[in-house]
């Protein structure tokens, strides 16, 4: 027997389905169910690599934390990882099968699809005692409806209810619920139960009587209002977020243990990836966190971070635009950290033979690293265990970019000269011991007197934070309503509000 399911939509992007699927199925694990995170298709620069070797969402590897699972690729068996604004590199199963066209895309290649994505989610619902799924964007996205599969499209064909987030934050939230639904076919309304709001400020009372009329106009009810909390996005898909304390340029940084802060200056590079690899850094007392486009803003910086991005060369030229690649090399010749981690890493080097992800061919680096870098056709993705600085360090690659490293001293299969250090290894800032080390070297160079904490601990953090996801669902959501969606699906007999999808 098939184990029950719920598919979460939103309104809009961005509406909170991740953290809310996230927070449910943190809910159902603390209840003793068996649960599982699901969405067909993903798009997203944030990735992580499964135990297996695939590439799979960092969002679904979190909620697959939430559900106390290992993620595995079944989990999100399509990942779309743009490189421009017209094109992306398709993941499936884990493996990336190629680059194409949005055009390309949804004129065919996304519904040869939905046999792959509903095999993967029934072997789920085999497996599991309840699969919450997520959706993408809106559901009424009525010019993509005829290829959807990962919204309507697997809803009607793996049956499950849906319930719709609106985010009441950005306003407008019950024209939002009220459209969603009238611009679906009757077949899909009879899918869609109802509706959960999202990061509301204030009295709930004095939403209620807006509630009362959304379900006479529709027939639907509201299954819950979530209340507005600081730092809940976490693993964002895509935006400039830093996930242990939200948005950076709102962030709080609690007090530092020594006398003073540590600031982290990160270039916000085109296609920036996997930027949440500073998240352990946002999340020690003391240590300040924030994303640059300007040269100036580097120069009270105490560590400058280029993260991974989807587009080496691109990056590259951008930084040398903005005139950021000179105050690197300033920093550099100076003796003042800088930190590049993976597509980061690879323009630090010296040069770049690129055939496959720009075409490009040979491009300078920025010099500053014995590194050249060719691009290979296969990815790399592995789960390296490996030491640095004395302390045990586990991380994850995803690249195409293959370093040969002619000198330097070793760091994380990567190489260190005088402040400059580069990696491959995204995730290693979350060994603690690690963290803490390097924090004291860059504080040591900056001239700071700065102290990491001895008791921060990123996993904890996360847990209390995934913890606090599933609090939001219990206490402000009607879990007994949610359960009957999950166990039994969408009530029968919703109305059906015209107009409907256009023919």
């Amino acid at each position: 027997m098939s184990g029950g399911g719920l598919l979460i939509a939103g309104t809009t992007s961005d509406a909170g389905k991740s953290v809310v699927t996230a927070g449910i199925c943190r809910w159902l694990v603390r209840q003793g169910v068996k649960v599982a995170p699901f969405k067909a298709q993903n798009m997203s620069l944030n990735s992580f690599v499964t135990r297996e070797g695939a590439e799979i969402g960092r969002a679904q590897a979190m909620q697959a934390q939430a559900a106390r699972v290992e993620p595995t690729a079944l989990m999100n068996p399509v990942l779309l990882k743009p490189g421009s604004d017209r094109s992306s590199q398709v993941v499936l199963m884990g493996k990336p099968v190629g680059e194409m066209s949005a055009r390309g895309y949804h004129g065919g290649r996304q519904e040869a699809l939905l046999g792959t994505v509903l095999e993967c989610l029934a072997e789920l619902r085999g497996t599991y005692d309840a699969v919450i799924c997520e959706g993408a964007g809106s559901p009424a996205e009525i010019n993509l409806r005829r290829t959807d599969i990962v919204n309507m499209g697997i809803a009607r064909n793996a049956r499950l209810p849906v319930l719709v987030v609106g985010d009441i934050d950005r306003g407008g939230v019950f024209a939002s619920f009220f459209g969603t639904v009238a611009l679906l076919s009757r077949e899909d309304q009879e899918l869609v139960a109802g509706f959960l709001v999202n990061k509301f400020r204030g009295d709930v009372s004095l939403l209620e009587p807006g509630l009362d009329m959304l379900h006479g106009l529709t027939g639907r009810p509201s299954y819950g209002v979530l209340p507005f909390q600081h730092g809940l996005g976490i693993d964002e898909e895509d935006g400039l977020r830093v996930s242990m304390r939200g948005a950076v340029r709102e962030s709080t940084v609690t007090a530092p243990v020594g006398k003073d802060v540590l600031r982290v200056a990160v270039c916000a590079i085109p296609l920036m990836s996997n930027f949440t690899d500073v998240d352990a850094l946002a999340a020690e007392p003391g240590v300040v966190v924030r994303f640059v486009d300007r040269a100036e803003e580097l120069a009270d910086a105490d560590l400058v971070v280029v993260p991974g991005t989807r587009g080496t060369v691109k990056a590259l030229e951008w930084l040398r635009e903005r005139g950021l690649a000179d105050a690197i090399a300033r920093r550099a010749a100076e003796g003042r950290p800088v930190l590049g981690i993976c597509g980061g890493f690879q323009l630090l080097g010296e040069h770049i033979e690129d055939e496959v992800e720009s075409r490009a061919g040979h491009v300078d680096g920025l010099g500053l690293l014995p590194v050249r870098v060719r691009f290979a056709r296969e990815k790399t993705l592995t789960r390296p265990v490996g030491e640095a600085l004395g302390e045990p360090v586990e991380g994850y690659e995803i690249h195409h970019g293959v370093a040969q490293v002619t000198g330097g001293e070793p760091f994380l299969d990567g190489c260190r000269v005088g402040e400059v250090w580069g990696t491959h290894w995204h995730g290693s800032l979350e060994s603690d011991g690690f963290r803490r080390a390097f924090l004291r070297k860059v504080a040591a160079a900056a001239g700071r007197r700065f102290v990491p904490a001895a008791d921060t601990s990123f996993a904890a953090l996360r847990e209390e934070q995934l913890d606090r996801l599933g609090d939001l669902i219990e206490e402000h959501a009607d879990t007994d309503a949610l359960w009957r969606l999950i166990e039994s699906g969408a009530p029968t007999g919703l109305p059906f509000i015209p107009p409907g999808a256009p023919a």
